[in-house]
């Protein structure tokens, strides 16, 4: 009998899309054969995984956890909506979030971590695919922590605790009452799923995008026929002027919070330290909107039912 090596797995899986523990039974029931694996796979059910791999998941769920002082967040995702209803998958996307959470929120890791009921996050996952027909991948994880404070979170749309279409996490360091820095922190995490912030602070501002927006400012200024004949000193405090709307707008500090509608977040963030008796510092956030990024493929469904029952090719 052939030995059953990492190498031959690893090309099994390369081959079929199933998971780690499938390729290695199917390889010891074919004594090695891959080929002959492969067949064994496909009669299981398990190879279709490779099958659905080229179809666009832009759908399924946004898994959150906090726990004390940390958090993280989770985004696999499904072929359609009707999958993020499924337990065994919502089952998936939980496990997943709690892995994230003792793995710092290494994605890599987080899928090979174990699954409750046997085999890692990533079996686990190939067998849904097979189980329930669609094409998922695992997306993204990240995690939260702070020193002293706490991890607050806010899932909207949520399916279920925990899970939902957008999943946020606020880091918030000090060393006063925990219970009312949560509290605070899940009403600026609905602040963040509501206002999208793009940066925490006008420093951690992407280089780029920031240059963009003043290429973009200075062009509407200088081609404003208002502004003909306007000194560079001046048009270059209008810039400014209108630079610091980008920032309010881009910037969560700089963001007027949508709970009173009024105040600046760092003004809110200013009061509540002295209401809890330490300063409150907001060091980080997270907000995972589910297939943000992802191109989906736009599709005509009445032409599609008509293709399937052939009712395209009968005229």
């Amino acid at each position: 009998m052939a030995e059953i090596t990492a190498a031959l797995v690893k090309e099994l899986r390369d081959k079929t899309g199933a998971g780690m523990m499938d390729c290695k039974k199917a390889l010891t029931e074919t004594q090695g054969d891959v080929e002959g694996a492969v067949d064994w796979l496909r009669k299981k059910g398990l190879a279709a995984a490779a099958k659905k791999a080229g179809r666009v998941a832009a759908e399924g769920l946004v898994g959150v956890i906090a726990e004390g002082a940390r958090g993280a967040v989770v985004e696999i995702n499904a072929e359609t909506d009707f999958v993020a209803r499924n337990d065994m998958f919502q089952d998936l996307v939980r496990a997943a979030a709690a892995a994230a959470l003792a793995t710092g929120g290494d994605a890599e890791k987080t899928k090979a971590a174990a699954y409750p009921a046997g085999g890692s996050i990533q079996d686990r996952l190939t067998h849904l695919v097979a189980t329930i027909g669609e094409n998922m991948n695992f997306r993204r994880s990240a995690a939260l922590a702070v020193p002293h404070g706490a991890v607050a979170s806010y899932v909207h749309n949520a399916a279920a605790p925990g899970l939902g279409k957008i999943g946020v996490l606020v880091a918030l360091e000090s060393t006063g009452d925990v219970a009312k820095l949560q509290a605070l922190g899940k009403q600026l995490a609905m602040h963040v799923a509501a206002a999208n912030p793009q940066a925490l602070d006008i420093a951690s501002i992407d280089p780029q995008a920031l240059a963009r927006e003043r290429e973009v400012l200075t062009d509407q200024a200088k081609n404003d026929p208002k502004n003909k004949g306007k000194p560079d000193n001046i048009l270059a405090k209008m810039i400014d002027g209108r630079l610091n709307k980008f920032y309010e707008t881009a910037v969560l500090l700089e963001q007027v919070y949508v709970v009173d509608g009024e105040s600046r977040v760092k003004q809110v963030l200013e009061k509540a330290g002295k209401e809890i008796g330490a300063p409150v510092k907001l060091t980080a956030f997270l907000r995972f909107a589910l297939g943000e990024g992802i191109e989906r493929k736009e599709t005509d469904f009445a032409a599609e039912v008509a293709a399937q029952a052939g009712v395209g090719a009968a005229r």
